[in-house]
């Protein structure tokens, strides 16, 4: 679903750029909204979110899907935790779904899918394990990531049930926005994949912004 948010850029209270291959790690109170913006288009962003209080609850895939009947997202969704807690709701999207089963790639995965020369290419995992090892603070473990939503990505179910990579929906200036249920830390991977048409081949930067 397509909905325009009515929040002006220049009224953010906070914004940063992130580079492809770069990570975002931020709390977002709850009531506050998040934005994630797709500044040059066709880009792919690798999104955890955690309890900022309890980190042992973050987002599920599985319950959000389950209880939305839908495995995409857009304006409208609740994003639910691990205990099936309303976390974020989306609203307001103007590229119009995003993926919730891809997942984030690994150094593994590009090894498996591509070829073994990949395996040493630059993969979101990596950008996860350094912002928690350069944020300590956060208390976030390797063994704390989870489930990802994977803003902007095009990954159709095909009629047999697989999935497949193809070309991004997104377009310069497109953007997803989300309100806090409850204070959140949120962990994002603005990817750096070469190997799939996620990121049209040419990764680009995103911009995070927050309102109050």
């Amino acid at each position: 679903m397509i909905i325009e948010s009515a929040l002006l850029q220049r009224n953010a209270d906070f914004r940063q750029t992130v580079e492809a291959g770069g990570y975002f790690i931020k709390t977002v109170r709850r009531g506050q909204t998040l934005r994630i913006l797709d500044l040059e288009g066709n880009q792919a962003a690798d999104t955890l979110f955690y309890n900022a209080g309890d980190i042992t609850e973050h987002y599920s895939a599985a319950d959000t899907i389950r209880e939305q009947g839908n495995v995409y997202l857009s304006a409208g969704s609740t994003l639910l935790s691990n205990l099936s807690r309303p976390m974020l709701e989306i609203t307001a999207d103007t590229c119009g779904r995003h993926d919730t089963l891809g997942g984030a790639c690994a150094t593994e995965s590009n090894t498996v899918r591509y070829a073994l020369d990949k395996r040493c290419m630059h993969a979101c995992r990596d950008s996860w394990m350094l912002a928690i090892a350069e944020h300590p603070e956060y208390g976030i473990q390797k063994r704390d990531i989870a489930h990802n939503i994977n803003f902007f990505m095009n990954v159709p179910v095909t009629s047999d049930g697989g999935l497949t990579f193809e070309d991004g929906i997104s377009a310069p200036g497109k953007y997803v926005e989300m309100q806090a249920l409850m204070d959140i830390i949120a962990l994002v991977s603005n990817c750096p994949q070469l190997n799939n048409p996620c990121n049209g081949y040419n990764p680009t930067p995103i911009e995070l912004l927050v309102w109050s």
